[in-house]
């Protein structure tokens, strides 16, 4: 290691909110850094992002250090981890490390979504450990809501950093592992300079209640229950997936699996042999046929998605499959802050319906796949690190768990956000330098930033709405006829019953008139005028300024 070598974190994304994981380290002289990027996720958007189907971390830093990048390794396949992989590789194009699973379902995805990009990937499975530039990288395993799920140890020149990903220790899991507590201590006693952990349950003291807890559960509800009982879930939760179709064997029902993405998840898991030793799961055609107390549904839709099966069961807008008064439904998912108001309106339908609504407010019907703050101190003692790093969470989770850290004796807790570089080696940890950072946007087939994307003029015509008026002046600089005006997303008459557009109309004629006739030679004067008027009248009737568009034409 030489004099100027140091080891460095920079968070890209996932740190300072929930998603769209994105971690780099790297080693080396300052400018002269080797790389390696650990995860590639999304987050979903929100109403303030009209038409956006995913938000992807803004990689632009790495890109202009393409060349120094050695490899991608991806902790787990959610998609908050690997979710944003397919549209960012082809922008870096270096190899990528994935376990079974995770390869599986980006196939998967692949095929689904037919436009994505072939990622070609390397296979690891946990315990093994692979090299990659001036890194070794140990994978350890460790229990989560998906199957084969690793934190890191990442061995450098500098020092040794363990990467948790997502993990909580489950003693009882449905689905192994269990998180491996003889690896991290064995890293602990060699010694281990950094700990980049899992925020998301800083802020609950405890311990997470097992996921056999929860299968037990579940298990009740569906014997109790006398009608149709549809358990909906996170589609990558195949643990919980499993635990529904276990229970539904045990009381003698038959499971049916609604929602493309779920499908897809225990395809792969299927594949890979993670579903042995349970009956087939029956076809959507087979629905009509069994009675009501002879069958469970697992279906997409836990957090309010309009398109999943779920909104559309709520709507009864499903071909072949319908509730029915004295059905369950339960909701064996949290609630994803922002979500409220979608998830109550699927709940108002179905209660609407008579279906009987089970949430984990009234039992244990879901348990998270994140570490509880007992769960933290446990990691801490088993590694001992020198420097704890607060990720993935939101700013009041980071807090939190770096208040906890602290408490718990830990003497060394930086404070990082996105774009932060931290240097971990050699010296005191402190924040070194800031990197370009932020989110990009998928919307269809392109990727672009905020305005590259035109969100802000979507998101103000979806609030004002937009005209278009084209007007058509001879070569004697008159009128053709009125002008042509088209209004979108406006209310159609006034108080008083008289249509807009009508009024509209008059404004662009009287605008185009007012102008003298020799100054009509310059068509910008009448596109600008236009503008002006029937904007104005638009305001002065609706109290709200469309977006405009003028044509203004000489025949």
């Amino acid at each position: 290691m030489a004099k100027t070598d140091e080891l460095v974190f920079l968070p890209l994304g996932g740190v300072g909110e929930i998603g769209m994981n994105l971690a780099l380290y790297g080693y080396g002289p300052a400018g002269h850094r080797e790389w390696i990027m650990v995860d590639c996720g999304v987050t979903f958007p929100g109403p303030e992002l009209p038409g956006v189907d995913l938000v992807l971390p803004e990689i632009r830093y790495i890109e202009d250090e393409k060349i120094n990048l050695r490899a991608i390794i991806i902790t787990h396949a959610h998609e908050d981890h690997y979710g944003a992989l397919a549209d960012l590789w082809p922008y870096l194009a270096v190899p990528v490390y994935v376990t079974p699973f995770t390869a599986g379902m980006m196939e998967a995805k692949r095929a689904y979504e037919r436009t994505a990009e072939e990622v070609p990937v390397t296979i690891f499975k946990a315990g093994e450990t692979f090299e990659v530039g001036p890194f070794a990288i140990e994978a350890v395993p460790v229990n989560h809501s998906i199957p084969e799920p690793v934190s890191l140890i990442i061995n450098s020149p500098a020092g040794r950093v363990v990467h948790t990903g997502d993990w909580k220790i489950d003693e009882a899991p449905t689905l192994e592992p269990l998180t491996d507590e003889s690896r991290f201590r064995k890293a602990g006693d060699d010694g281990v300079l950094a700990l980049i952990c899992d925020s998301t349950n800083a802020l609950r003291d405890g311990v997470s209640p097992s996921e056999k807890e929860v299968s037990k559960s579940l298990e009740k509800i569906i014997t109790a229950a006398r009608g149709r009982v549809a358990i909906t879930t996170f589609s990558s939760n195949v643990g919980r997936i499993r635990s529904v179709a276990e229970a539904a064997r045990d009381a003698g029902r038959k499971v049916l699996l609604l929602g493309s993405s779920i499908k897809r998840v225990v395809d792969v898991a299927t594949d890979l042999g993670i579903m042995e030793g349970l009956p087939p799961f029956i076809d959507e055609d087979e629905f009509g046929y069994i009675q009501r107390d002879k069958i469970v549904i697992i279906l997409t839709g836990s957090q309010g998605e309009n398109r999943a099966a779920l909104a559309k069961l709520a709507r009864d807008e499903m071909r072949n499959i319908a509730l029915s008064a004295g059905d369950t439904v339960v909701f064996s998912s949290r609630t994803i802050p922002g979500n409220e108001k979608p998830i109550l309106d699927i709940k108002n339908g179905l209660i609407e319906q008579g279906v009987h609504i089970i949430t984990d407010d009234e039992a244990l019907v879901h348990v998270s796949g994140h570490p509880r703050r007992n769960e933290l101190k446990r990691m801490y003692e088993w590694v001992r690190p020198e420097i704890l790093v607060p990720v993935h969470g939101e700013a009041a989770h980071l807090s939190g768990h770096a208040d906890f850290a602290e408490q718990c004796g830990i003497k060394t807790v930086p404070r990082v956000r996105n774009g932060d570089v931290l240097r971990l080696a050699p010296g005191p940890a402190e924040i070194i330098d800031e990197a370009p950072h932020g989110r990009i946007f998928k919307d269809g087939n392109l990727i672009g930033d905020f305005d590259e994307m035109g969100i802000g003029e979507r998101r103000k015509l979806a609030y004002v709405g937009h005209i278009a008026v084209n007007v058509l002046l001879n070569g004697k600089n008159e009128l053709v006829r009125d002008p042509v005006v088209k209004a979108n997303g406006l209310p159609e008459a006034d108080d008083n019953g008289e249509l807009l557009s009508y009024q509209l109309e008059e404004a662009a004629v009287s605008a185009v008139e007012s102008i003298p006739r020799v100054r009509r030679k310059d068509l910008g004067i009448v596109q600008e005028s236009v503008r002006r008027a029937v904007r104005s009248t638009a305001r002065d009737i609706w109290g709200k300024k469309p977006v405009m568009t003028v044509f203004v034409t000489r025949v």
